[in-house]
């Protein structure tokens, strides 16, 4: 099973980075943050104290990439450059994602279990995004650099920019839709 995962992450850094040679892969920190992460999740997740937050970080120390032992991680996942992403504990990243650098998907501190983001399949994060809170990103979404979420989920199928974070494209069309964190579900604002 994780030999498969491995596959597909090696898989994913030529797919997305054109400047990818050989047996170049080996080289990436955010290949190796990702190896690391598979590894000491499965320790985490059984209750193991302690060890597969000391193994985390000392992969932030030398790959520049925090990615929190008890983060779900799909596989596919592409770290372009790595420097500065930071991935909360109860993040979740789907399958085929690509984070660029200085990503994070942090909490806002107000909240207690879920308290990081879940990002769907076949997503694409810019540089310098922040997002923060429980909220859901859905499937094949590409989210612009410097874009800022704070608290609103995003529909499948579409373009997000800006500080705060609106939607420009839905569905191959272009929009203006500013999500709101109100306790309107998104289907309705669309």
């Amino acid at each position: 099973m994780i030999f498969k995962t491995i596959i597909k992450d090696i898989r994913a850094i030529y797919r997305n980075d054109p400047a990818a040679r050989n047996i170049e892969f080996v080289l990436y920190p955010g290949f190796h943050a990702i190896m690391i992460h598979r590894l000491i999740h499965p320790m985490y997740k059984i209750g193991i104290p302690f060890i597969p937050r000391l193994i985390s970080q000392v992969s932030r120390f030398l790959t520049g990439v925090e990615i929190h032992p008890g983060a779900k991680i799909g596989s596919g996942l592409f770290i372009d450059h790595g420097a500065g992403i930071v991935v909360g504990e109860t993040a979740e990243l789907g399958e085929n994602c690509v984070v660029f650098h200085n990503v994070t998907f942090g909490g806002t501190g107000r909240h207690i279990g879920k308290r990081h983001p879940t990002v769907g399949s076949n997503v694409v994060i810019g540089t310098g995004a922040i997002i923060l809170g429980p909220l859901t990103i859905g499937n094949n979404v590409k989210i612009g650099a410097n874009t800022f979420l704070y608290m609103v989920d995003i529909p499948d199928n579409c373009t997000v920019v800006g500080t705060p974070g609106y939607i420009t494209r839905l569905n191959g069309m272009s929009v203006n839709i500013r999500p709101s964190t109100t306790s309107v579900p998104i289907e309705n604002t669309v």
